[in-house]
Parts: structure tokens; C-alpha cells; sequence
């Protein structure tokens, strides 16, 4: 919602009282609109409950039995944390995207879809031990509950905001729907509910943006007057890790929270593994790209319309006072005001984005808790007793969830919040993968105490953030100061006019905590990196216990790869692409008791073809690799 603001009421210039006119109201038309919604909602998980009746297995509630289309996931990967790629506020900034989705594409897909497993997490217990599963479980589960509560508060918020509507009244209608829809018809109607959930998401905000557009003279009036108002912003090339967003912050620390998102949350990891084969997986995350690129332009042209929209007609004293967050349905109600059925579409669409949230959020934590606390200790649980759990999990954690969003309510600005959070615990969670995914010499003990390092370090920084913006809000009047004018005297008043004082600019530590929070996932997922690295080595790595060569992405071997075939024919190890092949191969790590096989109760041989492998060099290079 801060996104499509486009500039913070303050921002703005306010206008005398006798320009102030009494706010549209929501119609009827609105209301049907708001209430068809939830119930198209609810219908669609209804019907996969009905329809998937007498089929009551965990690999169908949870994983939609490993039948979905490469559209559907892409749709639903979209809709999941729209909430939390909306804080990229220009197109230009939205390019940073692409090579965070080739990551999970060609690295994280491959391996969490051939190892056949339900939860992200089991692939810590195959890589290290039951114990890092335990933790990075624990984590994730602390992330999702913080993050769903905020994601259920801020819809309803605003459409309390705008039209007087109970505010907990939303957030109870809003918390059951989801609730009910998840429970019943588990992944695949969370799903099916994120593509229709979608479509009006990106309706609503057509509609905004071609209203808007006309009421101030057409998108190149947009275009022209933003530019002249300083409000297009090009590619600012400064390294300072401090400025909120540069093309080094977005390039770097936004690729880095990209990818804690959308290459190891459960959330998304489970629509990967919902895909029907593994090329639909990777089709799926690719067409992610195109569909966010339409919706940051989208948002960032409703930013841009509302900009100059009260350039025209300035606000009222009254909509000056209102949060960043409440700022896009006062916009909303001023230009679809009068057009009945508009302003329902509008907020249908905030909520559509927070039940999609919710509703992956309340699937992904039914998953890990099932798949990675409770089945590992009682795996005599029968498929269909296992389902009926998972249900009532998806049912507890929408109560936690109801919860959770009165503890929002006493947050600061929603959105970044949301953001923070992510950025704090989800940095050191794909740490935590990358440890283990690309560096073979990490151990268990290594993988622990980087993650709690990472924890650390991102929670030092981001509550030393949070308390440091609490106090440099304490305005202090500057001496012989007056006060504010009244608005009765004022015409045009700007921000600068209001507080004419020097702010002191901090210094030393607390300089530290104005770090930009696209920085938080590199910074601490790079803490986590080199403390496992160091502490791996110090406890002797992964002697006589290598790890298995499923869970690891040979990078030296990708590398030589692209050289060319004369170099690589000069190389003691061109034997080493053939030795790869078990990459090929879908692995069936998990028995159907919930239990997972160790690598070391098996013994894996790897046979390459005759004629590839000069001598022992490929086994030789394989081993170095393995063990380092």
C-alpha cells in the first residue's frame, strides 16, 4: 500500500479547510462486491474438499498430489508475497529481479524436487542432521506466524480507514474464510484460490490507474509532471549501504531477498514441488518474471496517478493526518468514489492479496509441522489419521494467525514491518541452504552456530533500526518555535516549512542500525555463511561422514564447464561431467512412513560409461570436491 502512495501524506501539500469536501461513502454495490469475493473463495476450496473426497493422503492435501500446471504455480508464487515485492517501487528497479529467480530455477528446484521430498527443511536433515532440520523448522514457523498476522491486519486497517467498517470484524471474516478454505481443500485450493485471487488483484488495479489517468489528463501529463517533480528516478550508482535504495542496494541486497523468498520458503518451495514433472517446476518460476514486471508497473503508475492527482486538488486537513498505509483507499475513494462497484473491486483486491498470503502461510506451517515435528517421532501414523492432522493444524494456525494480527495492530507502518521481519529471519534461513547447497566442508555444527550467528546479527540490526526510528520521531520544537500554524491560516504548507530545525545525523553504532533493509537477508545470510565456513573447518569438516552428493551443486565442475573444450582437455578431471550423472535421476529419499533415508544406510555407486574417464581422474576430482 506504501508503494502505491507513491509520496507519504506529508509529502503532499495540504490545503485550506474550505477545500475539504465530506468523503465518498461505500455503497451497497461495494459491499456485494467485497462480500463476492470471500465467497468465491470459500467456494473454490469447498469444491476441491468435495472433489478430492475418498482421497484423504498427505501427498494430496499438502502437495495437491503432485499435479499442477506450470501457469497455476507461477500465478500462485505471485500472488503468495505480493505484499512483499510491492516495497521495489519503479520499473526501473524492478529488473534486479531476473537473476534472482535463475537461482532457484537451476540450483534450488533441481535438488528439492529430485530428492522427493514435501518440506524444504527434510533436505537439511539429508545434507546435515535432525538437529539443523529442527532449527531451521522452528525458524521458519516463528517467521510465518509474525509475518501472517501483519498481512491480515493491513487490509482490514484500511478499509476501516475509509469506510468505518469494524475493523476486527474484517479481520475475523478475512481470518475464517481463509481458514475454512485452506482446511478443506488444502494446497491445490489454495492454489486455484491464488489464481482467482490474482486476477482481481490485477483488475482493481487497472481500474485505478485508467480512472486516475483520465481525471488528470492522461498518462503523459502523469509522466511529464512527475518528471518535473523529481518523482522518475534514475539509476543512482552510490555504493552507500545506508541510502535506502541505490542500484547497488536493489542489485545486490534485493536479489538477496528475492531469493530468501522465492528459492527456500516453504511457501513457495511446496508450489515448485506441487508441479506435475520438474520442467514445469522451472517453467513455473520463470514466468514469475514477466507477471511481476506487469505488477510493479502497474503499482508504480498508481503512485505516479496519485501523485499528480493532488497536485491538482491538494488534501484536506483531515486525509493529511492519515498513516502511509491508509493513504491508497482515501485515493481510491476521491477518483472511484462515484462510480459505484469500483471501491469494492479496489479493496476486493487488498483482499485478495492477504488471503493468498494467509492461505499459503496456514499450508506451508500445516506442512512442516507435520512433515518435520511429528511425523519423524511417531511414524506409525496412518496416511489418513496424518491428513486429518495436517487439517486441524491449517485450522490452529488460523486461530495463532487472529492472534497474531492484534499484536500487529500495536506495530508501527504495516508493510515495512512485514518486510523487516522477512528480512531478518529469512536472510539467515538462506544461509542456512546456501551452507549447505554449495559448500560441501559445512557439518552440522558449523550449520547451527551460523544460523544462530545470523539470527543474532539480523535481529541486532533490525531491532536497533526499529528503536532507533521510534526515537528520531520525538519532534522537538526548535527554539523560540511557535508551533505549527493552524490550518485556518494556511494555504500551501510543506514539509520543509514545518520543521524548519537541523536534525542531527547519527553517528557512529547508531549509524550502523540505518543500514537499508534490502540489505538485512545479504547481511545476515553472508554472517551465517562465513561463521559455518569457520567453524565447519575448526571441528574438522565432514571427514570420514561426506555428505551425499544429492544435496550438493557442484559448482567447480558447472564452472569449468563453461570453458572451453581445449582447456578442458588440459584439465586432470575431464572426466567429471559424466561422474554428475546421478543428477538425472529422481532420488526417493523418504520412505512413506515419514522417515527419511540416511545416506550412510545405503550404499550409492555411481558407474560411469566406458571411454569417458582417463584413468581414476574423475573419481579423483569427485572425491576432492566431495570432502574438500
Amino acid at each position: 500500500i506504501d508503494l502505491y502512495s507513491g509520496v507519504s501524506p506529508s509529502t503532499i501539500a495540504l490545503s485550506t479547510a474550505n477545500h475539504a469536501k465530506p468523503p465518498p461513502e461505500f455503497t451497497l454495490v461495494d459491499y456485494g462486491v467485497c462480500i463476492l469475493l470471500l465467497v468465491l473463495s470459500l467456494a473454490i476450496g469447498l469444491y476441491y474438499a468435495r472433489r478430492g473426497r475418498g482421497q484423504n493422503t498427505v501427498r494430496q492435501f499438502l502437495l495437491a498430489n503432485r499435479s499442477m500446471g506450470s501457469l497455476p504455480v507461477a500465478l500462485s508464487l505471485l500472488a503468495t508475497f505480493q505484499s512483499a515485492v510491492a516495497v521495489l517501487e519503479s520499473l526501473g528497479r524492478s529488473t534486479v529481479l531476473a537473476p534472482s529467480l535463475l537461482v532457484p530455477a537451476h540450483i534450488f528446484i533441481p535438488i528439492f524436487y529430485r530428492l522427493n521430498i514435501s518440506s524444504a527443511y527434510e533436505y537439511l536433515e539429508l545434507r546435515f542432521t535432525k538437529t539443523v532440520r529442527l532449527c531451521g523448522t522452528l525458524t521458519f514457523i516463528f517467521q510465518m506466524v509474525i509475518y501472517m498476522g501483519v498481512v491480515l491486519y493491513a487490509p482490514a486497517l484500511a478499509l476501516n480507514a475509509v469506510t468505518g467498517f469494524d475493523l476486527w470484524g474484517s479481520v475475523l471474516a478475512l481470518g475464517i474464510v481463509c481458514t475454512i478454505y485452506t482446511s478443506l481443500g488444502g494446497l491445490k485450493a489454495v492454489i486455484w484460490t491464488d489464481v482467482f485471487q490474482t486476477v482481481v488483484m490485477f483488475l482493481g488495479q487497472i481500474a485505478i490507474v485508467i480512472v486516475g489517468a483520465a481525471k488528470v489528463g492522461g498518462l503523459g501529463r502523469v509522466w511529464d509532471v512527475a518528471s518535473q517533480h523529481g518523482r522518475i528516478s534514475g539509476i543512482d550508482l552510490n555504493p552507500d549501504p545506508f541510502v535506502r535504495h541505490t542500484f547497488w542496494t536493489l542489485a545486490i541486497g534485493g536479489i538477496f531477498m528475492m531469493l530468501s523468498l522465492y528459492g527456500v520458503n516453504q511457501a513457495q518451495v511446496q508450489r515448485y514441488l506441487s508441479s506435475h514433472t520438474e520442467r514445469a517446476a522451472i517453467l513455473s518460476c520463470y514466468a514469475v518474471f514477466p507477471c511481476q514486471q506487469v505488477t510493479l508497473c502497474i503499482g508504480s503508475l498508481i503512485g505516479l496517478v496519485m501523485f499528480v492527482y493532488y497536485l491538482d486538488y491538494p488534501l484536506s486537513p483531515e486525509q493529511a493526518q492519515i498513516s502511509s498505509d491508509q493513504m491508497v483507499l482515501h485515493f481510491v475513494m476521491d477518483i472511484l468514489g462515484g462510480l459505484p462497484g469500483l471501491p469494492g473491486l479496489f479493496v476486493a483486491c487488498l483482499f485478495s492479496g492477504s488471503l493468498s498470503t494467509i492461505s499459503s502461510a496456514f499450508n506451508s506451517l500445516a506442512t512442516v509441522t507435520i512433515e518435520d515435528l511429528i511425523r519423524p517421532h511417531f511414524p506409525e501414523i496412518s496416511e489418513e489419521r496424518a491428513t486429518l492432522i495436517s487439517k486441524g493444524l491449517a485450522v490452529a494456525y488460523g486461530l495463532i494467525c487472529l492472534g497474531m494480527a492484534y499484536v500487529s495492530s500495536l506495530m508501527g507502518p504495516v508493510l515495512q514491518a512485514a518486510i523487516s521481519i522477512f528480512g531478518m529471519i529469512g536472510g539467515p534461513l538462506l544461509g542456512l541452504f546456501c551452507l549447505g547447497i554449495f559448500f560441501p566442508c559445512a557439518n552440522s555444527t558449523g550449520a547451527v552456530l551460523g544460523l544462530l550467528a545470523g539470527l543474532i546479527m539480523a535481529f541486532w540490526i533490525g531491532i536497533g533500526n526499529m528503536v532507533s526510528n521510534m526515537t528520531s520521531k520525538i519532534v522537538v520544537p526548535p527554539p523560540n518555535g511557535t508551533g505549527l500554524p493552524s490550518y485556518r491560516n494556511m494555504t500551501i504548507v510543506t514539509v520543509t516549512t514545518l520543521m524548519p530545525f537541523t536534525v542531527s545525523q547519527p553517528t557512529g553504532i547508531q549509524r550502523f542500525y540505518n543500514l537499508s533493509y534490502l540489505w538485512y537477508s545479504a547481511h545476515s545470510s553472508t554472517t551465517v555463511i562465513i561463521m559455518g565456513l569457520l567453524v565447519s573447518l575448526l571441528t574438522g569438516g565432514t571427514r570420514g561422514q561426506p555428505p551425499n552428493p544429492r544435496t550438493i551443486y557442484p559448482v567447480l565442475p558447472r564452472l569449468f564447464a563453461l570453458l572451453p573444450i581445449s582447456c578442458r582437455n588440459r584439465l586432470p578431471c575431464q572426466g567429471y561431467n559424466q561422474d554428475l550423472s546421478y543428477e538425472t535421476d529422481t532420488v526417493p529419499e523418504k520412505m512413506r512412513n515419514g522417515m527419511l533415508t540416511s545416506y550412510g544406510e545405503e550404499e550409492v555407486v555411481v558407474m560411469p560409461e566406458q571411454g569417458h574417464i582417463q584413468g581414476d581422474h574423475g573419481h579423483t576430482f569427485i572425491l576432492q570436491e566431495t570432502s574438500l
